[in-house]
């Protein structure tokens, strides 16, 4: 894959190995390339004379079955994006209340890790559709993949799987938007709040994609996800709630960090998904930072509701 203009960069996730390919900058950039199976896609060290500036939102757009909820938590996800740099994207539905609220809902981001539960949606899928469980190796392939962030064991599934069963999975879930990147790199697929939610709510309802253990199996492994990367939406999470977060982070020439956060939170009554997505991050602390900001904002309304 190549442009006409940027620095060099190594991009994880086609045939596991490391790839030379050319980016787009925006600016002149130093660069130094790191893979490593702890990061959420590939580690691209980005020092740029120009810090991307703040981008003004667009409004936030909330319904509700619930008086007042809507209006709450339209004004908290606008506070908590209001001044921050960067293209930020947020989906909330909490099924309850009959509450959904999006901002730049089907704004495309490079997926980096975030992608990992879709990978392995797709691969309980295509073993509900043969007839047959997981076995032990596709197993502690998936443990890897989302408890760690494992990218050998997500390049292993991916490849297992093939592009076009992934593709077959995310049309079925109605991740129409969803678009895979065509040189095979699975940290570089294009992917919005909005698919990404309905993603996440398959996973806490009956449906006909997905059933009862496959839904489980993956919300397990959420659950599970080790302590240093339990950061983003469940900031701020009510303790009455069971936590389930797969986060993604991935720094490129262009748009800086990338930082994702997706996560589901059921218990006390409660059953509601959040989807957090942002690019243009000066540094990956920074996005973090913007991520907690919404989640906070949206626990602190949801979490006192009824």
């Amino acid at each position: 894959m190549r442009t006409r203009a940027g620095a060099r960069a190594g991009v994880w996730g086609r045939a596991g190995a490391r790839t030379r390919v050319r980016v787009r900058a925006q600016a002149r950039v130093r660069t130094r390339v790191w893979c490593g199976s702890v990061l959420g896609a590939c580690l691209l060290l980005v020092t740029s004379t120009a810090a991307p500036g703040a981008v003004a939102a667009p409004a936030v757009s909330c319904t509700s079955g619930q008086k007042g909820l809507a209006s709450a938590l339209r004004t908290g996800i606008g506070r908590a994006v209001a001044g921050r740099r960067g293209t930020v994207a947020v989906v909330l539905h909490d099924r309850p209340s009959r509450t959904r609220c999006a901002l730049r809902g089907t704004y495309a981001f490079d997926s980096a890790s975030v992608v990992k539960v879709a990978v392995l949606g797709a691969l309980l899928w295509d073993a509900q559709r043969a007839g047959r469980g997981l076995t032990k190796r596709e197993r502690t392939l998936a443990s890897s993949m989302i408890t760690r962030s494992g990218n050998t064991a997500t390049n292993t599934l991916w490849n297992q799987l093939g592009a076009s069963k992934v593709r077959r999975f995310l049309d079925a879930a109605r991740m129409t938007r969803t678009s895979l990147n065509p040189y095979g790199y699975w940290g570089l697929t294009q992917l919005n709040a909005r698919d990404q939610q309905r993603l996440m709510d398959l996973l806490l309802a009956p449906n006909k994609v997905l059933r009862a253990a496959p839904r489980a199996y993956v919300l397990e492994l959420m659950g599970k996800v080790v302590e240093s990367q339990r950061w983003g939406t469940p900031a701020g999470a009510p303790e009455s709630v069971r936590v389930y977060v797969k986060n993604g982070w991935l720094p490129r020439a262009s748009h800086g960090w990338r930082v994702h956060s997706t996560g589901a939170f059921v218990g006390g009554g409660k059953s509601y998904t959040i989807t957090v997505l942002s690019h243009g991050n000066g540094s990956m602390k920074y996005g973090v930072t913007t991520v907690q900001r919404v989640a906070k904002a949206i626990h602190g309304v949801l979490g006192v509701t009824k």
